[in-house]
């Protein structure tokens, strides 16, 4: 009886352990997905991989909604030419995944000069509907 606890706990790490690597391996799926839709600025793209109920804050303190998100995007009022991203960190808790990473990229933003940015960002993204979709997004300039 105890070696057969012991077996089927013991199996049981292994399959929670399984599990989570292979969320892990999707969260870090959607955030490339996330970050080529920003840059490719696509409504389509934008809205299956982020929440109607998105919260989305700039470096300077701009927060945004899905909506006002990608309306900025696909109007090229905030436009991304290039996004590289590194130190990328991922922890999930049950159906939320918290990713930290630093972003460091070009921007050619309507009516404004080709500028660099250096952010450190905290998305947040849930799945739903066996999907991971980016729900909260938090940005801060790096020095």
């Amino acid at each position: 009886m105890k070696k057969t606890l012991l077996v089927a706990v013991f199996l049981l790490g292994h399959i929670i352990s399984f599990a989570q690597g292979n969320d892990e391996k999707a969260v870090a799926e959607a955030v490339e997905r996330i970050r080529v839709a920003i840059i490719g600025a696509k409504e389509a793209d934008l809205m299956k991989l982020t929440s109607p109920k998105l919260t989305y804050g700039h470096s300077n303190g701009l927060l945004e909604d899905q909506k006002e998100f990608i309306r900025a995007l696909v109007s090229e009022e905030s436009k991304f030419t290039k996004i590289e991203l590194s130190e990328q960190t991922i922890t999930i808790s049950g159906d939320v995944a918290l990713v930290r990473h630093k972003l460091m990229g070009d921007t050619h933003n309507k009516g404004k000069e080709p500028a660099a940015v250096r952010l450190g960002v905290l998305m947040v993204l849930q799945k739903i509907s066996g999907q991971w979709v980016l729900i909260g997004r938090q940005a801060f300039k790096l020095v």
